[in-house]
């Protein structure tokens, strides 16, 4: 059992160089819930040290992501705190002030050594069969070659000195975890330019923003014991840490677009529902202790949240699963909050020269989302399969124009069907089913003899929801409209 006596303090610390990856939230989901569980503090850190990568852009993705999401942050961008600035580009004083400490005390140095003389040296040691570490060359520089080298032009980087031994570490998820030091080289803490790389300016913001806890990927192992050496270098406590699975997808492979957008603005964009993706990445390597169980409320997950019951095997991505409990999320759903959320996406999705404003056609969509809702997955599933709600000129479906269209009698059906429509003075589903059936009684063949032609006909495709429920949403103005355009084609 996780043992919480202080105050807890979790952080999320992104680079921004792109979108917020569903590996990346499902992190910070799980920061988030340990804070929630435990009362403690979640704190946002921009790692955006990368100057060459990092853009103003992709902070404000992470930060509608994780909006979105409803992973509200208690310290960090937009929000303040104690222990800012929240940006790693704006701490540099903090990484020069801790690494001046470290080369005063001598377990930094620096290191002149350009990058084609460091690959020279590391292809001769592979090709002597040995592997390669940095090979302290500039350890024992004189002042008077230091001094030279400078004059040269060279920039030096610092090197942090890894001592002899053992470094151990605690995992909340595996146990004890222990590296050899002599498999770990002198590593670089500040770059030429003085900019921090990503270990030392970790720890040195982790141990100043009182950070207790480091959840984060187990891809982070490796770094795990180059991080402890700095902690004890610099006089800092360790925190706890506990290295989360990776997401897979379902071949096995590291995420990537082929098992689905890995971005998590691309289901917000598609209109999937936060609370669906939020319990979904929450699923993904939590063991809830109710197996059976899939849908569970925030406050459950929150409940039921703990380090312990985290999985150390790796999750696997299904977005078959996703969009199914999406699809179960869409049909609790209020038609009020469905429409603002397909509202807002449309435009993205390619629905253009229509008012999103209008109120007859914010009447329109509710009942389009009404009568479709059992039938998708996500919200942009309305343009994408069924944009006969939204344009005139949808296209037919080849193979039902050719088995349904080009039927033998299906032509005259259709003109019967139109003539008993025009003639109707309300246009109500019940009362358009009476019609069709019997009209089919009339003409001496089965009900769906009409029902498929004008299927066809209306939406140019052989499926969809409820023909009857369909025709009334459309309204007959635009039914006899879309007959006669398809008697039109025919002809």
């Amino acid at each position: 059992m996780t043992q919480v006596s202080d105050t807890v303090r979790v952080r999320f610390a992104p680079s921004p160089t792109g979108f917020l990856h569903l590996g990346g939230a499902r992190t910070a989901l799980f920061n988030w819930l340990f804070a929630r569980k435990y009362g403690g503090v979640f704190i946002l850190r921009i790692e955006d040290t990368d100057v060459a990568r990092s853009t103003e852009e992709s902070v404000e993705v992470i930060l509608e992501g994780l909006r979105w999401l409803g992973l509200n942050w208690d310290e960090g961008p937009e929000v303040g705190g104690d222990y800012g600035p929240y940006f790693q580009s704006q701490r540099l004083h903090f990484y020069r002030e801790y690494a001046q400490k470290l080369l005063d005390a001598g377990l930094a140095y620096h290191c002149f050594c350009t990058p084609e003389e460091l690959e020279e040296r590391r292809q001769k040691t592979i090709a002597s069969g040995r592997s390669w570490r940095y090979d302290r060359l500039c350890l024992s520089l004189t002042e008077s070659k230091k001094e030279a080298l400078l004059a040269e032009g060279r920039k030096p980087v610092l090197r942090f000195f890894i001592p002899e031994g053992k470094t151990t570490f605690l995992d909340l998820l595996r146990g004890e975890v222990e590296f050899e030091n002599q498999e770990l080289d002198d590593f670089v803490i500040l770059k030429s330019d003085g900019m921090p790389t990503y270990n030392f300016a970790c720890v040195v913001d982790d141990a100043l923003m009182k950070i207790t806890h480091v959840i984060r990927g187990d891809d982070h192992i490796s770094n795990t014991p180059r991080q402890v050496l700095l902690y004890k270098a610099l006089g800092f406590p360790l925190p706890s840490f506990a290295h989360i699975p990776m997401i897979l997808g379902k071949d096995k492979t590291r995420l990537s677009k082929r098992h689905g957008s890995p971005s998590v603005t691309y289901y917000r964009d598609k209109g999937y529902l936060p609370d669906a993706l939020f319990n979904y990445l929450a699923r993904l390597s939590w063991a809830s202790g109710e197996e059976e169980k899939e849908i569970f409320t925030r406050e459950e997950i929150i409940e039921g949240f703990s380090i312990e019951r985290v999985t150390k095997r790796a999750a696997v991505f299904d977005l078959d699963k996703l969009n199914w409990m999406n699809g179960l999320y869409i049909r609790e759903a209020s038609l009020d909050y469905l429409l603002e959320i397909f509202l807002e996406i449309a435009p993205k999705n390619g629905l253009s020269g229509v008012d999103f404003a209008d109120e007859a056609f914010r009447e329109y969509c509710k009942k389009v989302l009404d009568i479709m809702r059992e039938r998708i997955k996500y919200l942009a599933q309305l343009i994408e399969e069924a944009i006969y709600f939204f344009k005139e000129d949808y296209p037919y479906d080849e193979e039902a124009v050719e088995k349904v269209l080009k039927e033998a009698g299906a032509r005259e059906r259709l003109e019967v069907c139109l003539k008993r429509f025009k003639e109707l003075d309300t246009f109500t589903a019940s009362e358009l089913e009476e019609v069709v059936r019997s009209t089919a009684s009339e003409l001496g063949v089965k009900a769906a003899k009409l029902i498929h032609p004008l299927r066809v006909a209306v939406s140019g495709k052989r499926v969809g929801p409820g023909l009857f429920e369909l025709l009334e949403v459309l309204g007959k103005e635009r039914v006899i409209s879309r007959i006669e355009r398809t008697l039109t084609m025919l002809s």
